[in-house]
């Protein structure tokens, strides 16, 4: 089980949805954690919300650009010297039948999802090393599950589910876990989506949080790499 206090954190995407879940989490369970995102404005007012203070960090990083993620690692080091734990969060998605999706749409999602996951972790594996840590990605059961209009949200998350756990296989060596997390339904303000009560049998972010705290106390000599998680029960219209 890793020591969680004073542990520190850096979550992608976490002004909001499943990120921002995450990192409520770990800062009730000690840890210090980073959130970033585009918008540094955006980040700053979540990061207000988690409570400021030394225990939070707000960053701006586009993870479509390897130079953001190695600023924002830098960041943490240069703030906290060390970094444990790293959640890959930050994800778009756009849906249409394959014949009617636009090239943006196809590049931002693999540029976002696919490309994203790789930046992130090639800007922290070295502090990860040094830390013998965690290395996460937030992937989808659309990583495993194919469906009418997702081809290039399925491809993506397909994608990250591979990367995920290759990437595993070649870090464990250094003693660094990595697990990926590929959630169904979640109460999210994912493509434009806002999370009311017609939510409420969905996974909700703090679960994924939840589960996050799970892993990080699991025994070392044991390892979740590939995690599916579900609502219990589909919405009864």
């Amino acid at each position: 089980m890793m020591d969680l206090k004073n542990k520190v954190a850096y979550i992608t995407g976490g002004s909001k949805g499943i990120g921002y879940g995450v990192a409520e989490k770990l800062i009730a369970a000690g840890l210090r954690v980073a959130i970033s995102g585009r918008t540094l404005e955006t980040v700053q007012k979540a990061a207000q919300r988690l409570g400021n203070g030394e225990n939070v960090l707000a960053l701006q990083s586009d993870v479509t650009k390897h130079g953001d993620e190695e600023a924002a690692i830098q960041r943490i080091l240069d703030r906290w010297g060390q970094l444990d734990v790293v959640l890959a969060n930050a994800g778009v998605g756009h849906f249409a039948p394959v014949d009617e999706m636009s090239e943006e749409q196809w590049h931002q999602m693999i540029n976002t999802n696919l490309n994203g996951v790789f930046h992130t972790l090639k800007a922290s594996v070295e502090a990860l090393k040094a830390s013998k840590g965690y290395y996460m990605t937030l992937a989808s059961l659309a990583g495993t599950n194919f469906f009418a209009s997702g081809a290039g949200y399925n491809a993506t998350k397909f994608g990250v589910v591979g990367f995920t756990q290759a990437a595993m296989l070649d870090l464990r060596k250094y003693d660094i876990k990595v697990s990926t997390i590929m959630p169904g339904s979640v109460a999210t303000h994912f493509n434009g989506n806002e999370p009311d009560q017609k939510d409420a049998w969905k996974i909700q972010p703090e679960d994924i949080g939840e589960l996050v705290l799970d892993l990080l106390k699991m025994h070392p000599r044991t390892l979740p790499s590939k995690i599916e998680v579900r609502p219990s029960r589909p919405d009864k219209k």
